[in-house]
């Protein structure tokens, strides 16, 4: 199990305390960090969709909204309690049993000024942690391909590249790459049924 107030084994020493929780509820100051760090990241190119800022009130929608989605899960990841970053697990709907073994890992993303704390790494560890607990095999995730730090992390971590899409997004009015990455979270790296 990952003690997720603590850096992991190889993260970049944290000046301050760095922790990943499950967000069952938001409170108001919460919210408004969350949406704060999800514009600095949109603005930053990392936007999980969006290329432009939404708007606080489109963002605090969104966030809200996840909360009440039975098949999503919300992390948040904090430095010195302060909400700088998130990820999502989306797991399956129930009437698609043909996919019932894989969840996605989702609209993740750290603030610009909270990086370098290894903050995504336990967010994305925190995320295959929770997946494996609820019984999943398998962990899906994709990322344009402009995004290099979060290919790298990706791939550190054992992801396995299986596609690329050559039309994934329009960035800047310029389509994007995307790539394509599972990871099994079955003992000894097998997929099994």
């Amino acid at each position: 199990m990952i003690d997720v107030g603590k850096p992991l084994a190889g993260d970049i020493p944290a000046v301050g305390t760095v922790t990943v929780s499950r967000a069952g509820t938001l409170s108001e100051d919460e919210l408004e960090q969350l949406c704060e760090a999800a514009d600095a990241a949109i603005i930053d190119g990392g936007g999980f969709g969006w290329v432009h800022p939404p708007g606080r009130e489109i963002l605090e929608r969104f966030f809200r909204g996840i909360l009440l989605v039975p098949e999503r899960e919300l992390f948040v990841g904090r430095l010195d309690g302060i909400i700088i970053g998130s990820a999502q697990m989306l797991r399956p709907p129930r009437h698609n049993e043909a996919q019932a073994f894989a969840a996605t890992l989702t609209h993740s993303f750290v603030a610009p000024y909270g990086r370098g704390h290894g903050l995504a790494k336990m967010l994305t560890l925190r995320v295959e942690e929770a997946a494996r607990a609820l019984g999943y095999h398998v962990l899906n995730l994709d990322v344009r391909e402009s995004q290099a730090a979060a290919i790298a992390l990706y791939e550190s971590l054992g992801y396995v590249r299986w596609g690329v899409h050559p039309a994934y997004a329009r960035v800047g009015g310029k389509t994007v790459r995307g790539v394509f990455y599972y990871k099994s979270l079955q003992p000894g790296g097998r997929i099994t049924p």
